[in-house]
């Protein structure tokens, strides 16, 4: 079976978002301070959890990335991660994380049977880092980046949100960094989601504009990477290099849009970019049945709207990225 939405396209990827929590503040995400997150009785279960991509997997979902908040914060990420790995339809089990927790968990993950792993990493200045993440210490990103390469995970992409006047003068370094340890590197351009979105939108960057920049000092040549994701990527010839580039606003890739949003409350979001939604807690509670749940999520997806409209109307998004999911 497959899911197809009005527009044609097969969605097959669910980002899975097992909290809304974290233990750093970026700038962009959340508000320094903020403490609004969702009460844990209204958490899916593990158990609730696997039911509900057990279906999506039978409607012909492959592609779960766990994430949050920091999915690392919450407790027993392994175990949920494993039981999704034995799924029998699901393909590709990967995770996003900030790392500042990963030095502890990376070999449990990998027992886990999680295949990839992303980690958000903006700066590799630690006064810079700090200021950014409103109180995070890179030392610990870095040394659970070396514990993920420690563990055998392969690839590990760096995603890095590029802002002008903030981290821009980082882009050769970062290449540079990622070069040394081999890991994939990933441009993403701001996107107006809350109130710290819309702030952090002063600073965008047309992200061609860093294509031509790295051009000037790299050969670049057209590259591909396994992967459900957006990013276009170019190869930096004579290295095992490749680096993407994720454009939502400037380059908009909605009509290859393959993927819904799972919260951690079950709310079941459409797009990123749009307030179509599906609630979920309460019929998983109310005992619906397997087949009902599926014709639920069919319904679901013939609702998910054609595009974002982030440059249209940018106030639109009011929820934080963090109770959405990366």
């Amino acid at each position: 079976m497959a899911l197809i939405d009005p527009f044609g396209r097969a969605i097959e990827y669910i980002r899975l978002s097992v909290t809304d929590r974290c233990d750093l503040r970026c700038f962009y995400c959340l508000p320094k301070g903020y403490k609004d997150f969702e009460e844990p009785d209204h958490w899916l279960s593990f158990a609730e959890i696997t039911r509900v991509i057990r279906a999506f997997s039978e409607l012909g979902v492959h592609r779960i990335r766990i994430t949050g908040g920091e999915p690392l914060v919450r407790k027993n990420i392994a175990t949920l991660a494993k039981k999704i790995s034995q799924l029998p339809r699901i393909e590709d089990l990967s995770l996003s994380t900030n790392a500042v927790q990963l030095a502890r968990h990376a070999q449990d993950l990998k027992a886990a049977n999680i295949s990839r792993l992303n980690v958000s990493l903006d700066s590799l200045d630690a006064k810079r880092f700090n200021r950014i993440t409103n109180g995070g210490k890179l030392d610990k990103v870095i040394a659970g980046l070396m514990a993920a390469k420690q563990a055998g995970f392969h690839p590990v992409k760096i995603n890095m949100v590029l802002m002008k006047d903030v981290n821009d003068d980082e882009v050769e370094s970062m290449v540079e960094f990622c070069i040394k340890h081999g890991f994939t590197l990933r441009f993403i351009e701001t996107m107006p989601i809350g109130d710290t979105g819309r702030n952090a939108s002063n600073h965008f960057i047309d992200l061609e504009k860093i294509k031509t920049q790295l051009s000037r000092k790299y050969t670049l040549t057209p590259s591909v990477m396994h992967g459900g994701g957006p990013a276009q990527y170019l190869k930096i010839a004579g290295t095992d290099l490749n680096i993407g580039f994720i454009t939502p606003i400037s380059q908009h890739f909605c009509d290859t849009c393959n993927r819904v949003r799972l919260s951690v409350d079950g709310t079941l979001y459409l797009c990123l970019g749009q307030s179509d939604k599906l609630v979920l807690r309460p019929l998983l509670r109310q005992g619906i049945s397997d087949q009902a749940l599926k014709d639920t999520l069919i319904k679901a997806i013939a609702l998910k709207p054609e595009k974002h409209e982030f440059s249209e109307k940018p106030e639109q998004v009011v929820r934080f990225m963090s109770m959405t999911g990366g």
